[in-house]
């Protein structure tokens, strides 16, 4: 990660969210390679009320999971009309058509840090987001009520 935010310019990381692990590999990697100055972290549990504040100063939501069956993280950022890069674990790939809405990668830092780079030197802002107004229909009240009666209709 230390070259995706190192090469570019304006580059700051917001790591947001409670940790469900040991925190302390992650800071102490920020810590090592003098990335202070890019990387904050808010480590505890976000409110409700609180969410639209960390999606509104996002240009692009990176969720770097290693394993995952779905994320809510990424209706969010639908809702907010975010970019996207998940990685190909669980259903991501399904939610985050990769190219349109964002990137689908592996789950490592690698290729993550490829994507995030790819994402700012390429500007990709603009379609991305385009990309996300255009499939973030699929996650509507109509559309769940619409497949909820049509798996009644089944029964």
């Amino acid at each position: 990660l230390q070259p995706a935010i190192k090469d570019i310019p304006d580059l700051h990381l917001v790591v947001a969210g409670e940790f469900y692990e040991p925190e302390e590999p992650y800071t102490a990697l920020v810590e090592k390679h003098g990335l202070n100055d890019y990387v904050t972290f808010h480590k505890n549990y976000i409110p409700d009320a609180e969410v639209k504040y960390y999606f509104g100063a996002a240009d692009l939501v990176v969720q770097p999971y290693k394993s995952a069956t779905q994320s809510g993280i990424s209706q969010l950022a639908y809702h907010f009309e975010k970019p996207m890069i998940v990685t190909n674990v669980g259903g991501l790939p399904e939610i985050v058509p990769d190219g349109e809405a964002g990137y689908v990668t592996p789950p490592s830092p690698e290729a993550i840090a490829a994507a995030i780079i790819r994402y700012f030197k390429e500007n990709k802002k603009e379609p991305f987001t385009e990309g996300v107004r255009k499939h973030k229909s699929r996650f509507s009240w109509e559309q769940f009520v619409a497949g909820t009666e049509a798996l009644i209709d089944r029964l």
